[in-house]
């Protein structure tokens, strides 16, 4: 597996790395198994940059539980100020960010994090300070290594223009490309570690439904990237390579060399060893490809934001 070093941390990522939404949002203890399937999985191909959050329901839990034994072979990354539908109200004080990240400690059975991100709060929150000295003091603390801003749009160009944040982690894939025009750019010009989420887009390009639509929880997360690759693909016949719609998906991203680390989630263990093996083997895409998908992008774009 390919290794990059993620910005100014000094840390050494996979490229490709695992987000753990999915496991917490649509599984159960009852199939923990499978879970720890999935994870054992990526670590055994490689994989070294795990993605979680407070409010992905069980998926701290189930890390903690599967993995925690083996928390020296991989780096964690969570997510707090969103806390878990249901459960607890989103807090951005500086006492509800320090209650979440003890929170997330105890769950995930270890006493520190790799990298520790704000989740997706707003420019008037970042701009109160509030939450940012609540990172300053938990890394002070060594409860992370480093901190980092999860989000899109304005809030994102905030957090890479402030020099306050060690990483970014935003949506970047071919149905979600604002990015490339300049942020991207931005976050290495300033030493940030540059991570993509919702890198396929929800497997939306080729899909004969929202690929979201039969899922427990937000059934309705994936519609705007379907509704968006539908009305690119619309524009003409397109070579996909090797007819393989999940390669040009995460071949686009990765064409972009700023992204450090691309995070896909999954909770079938097999669907992640296809992933790693097109990462793996079937890269890169051709450039012709990347640049048609620039051009449909270009070309239908009315002000398609970062969906988060």
């Amino acid at each position: 597996m390919e290794k990059r070093v993620l910005g100014n941390t000094g840390m050494e990522v996979s490229r490709l790395g695992i987000g753990l939404a999915a496991i917490g949002e649509e599984e159960t203890f009852d199939n923990i198994k499978t879970v720890e399937t999935v994870l054992k999985t990526a670590l055994n191909e490689g994989i070294t940059f795990f993605d979680t959050a407070e409010c992905y329901f069980y998926s701290e839990e189930m890390v903690g539980h599967s993995i925690s034994d083996k928390r020296s072979e991989f780096l964690l990354a969570t997510k707090c100020g969103h806390p878990k539908p249901g459960q607890y109200e989103s807090d951005w004080s500086m006492d509800g960010i320090l209650l979440s990240i003890d929170r997330s400690l105890k769950r995930l059975k270890t006493d520190y994090v790799d990298l520790l991100q704000l989740h997706s709060c707003s420019v008037e929150v970042l701009e109160k300070g509030e939450v940012i000295e609540a990172l300053n003091q938990a890394k002070e603390s060594g409860k992370t290594r480093f901190i980092g801003y999860s989000g899109d749009n304005e809030a994102a160009g905030w957090a890479v223009d402030s020099g306050l944040f060690d990483t970014l982690q935003t949506s970047f894939s071919l149905a979600d490309q604002r990015p490339r025009n300049g942020l991207l750019q931005r976050a290495k010009q300033n030493g940030l570690g540059v991570i993509a989420k919702r890198p396929i887009a929800n497997t939306a390009w080729g899909s004969h439904a929202s690929p979201t639509a039969r899922l427990k929880f937000d059934p309705n997360y994936g519609d705007e990237y379907w509704r968006r690759t539908k009305a690119m693909a619309e524009l003409g016949p397109l070579e996909i390579p090797s007819d393989d719609r999940i390669l040009m998906s995460l071949g686009f991203v990765m064409a972009h060399e700023e992204i450090d680390t691309a995070i896909i989630g999954t909770r079938n263990p097999q669907h992640l060893k296809s992933n790693i093996s097109l990462f793996n083997n079937d890269l890169p895409i051709d450039k012709a490809v990347v640049a048609e998908l620039y051009n449909r992008w270009d070309r239908l774009d009315d002000d398609w934001i970062g969906q988060i």
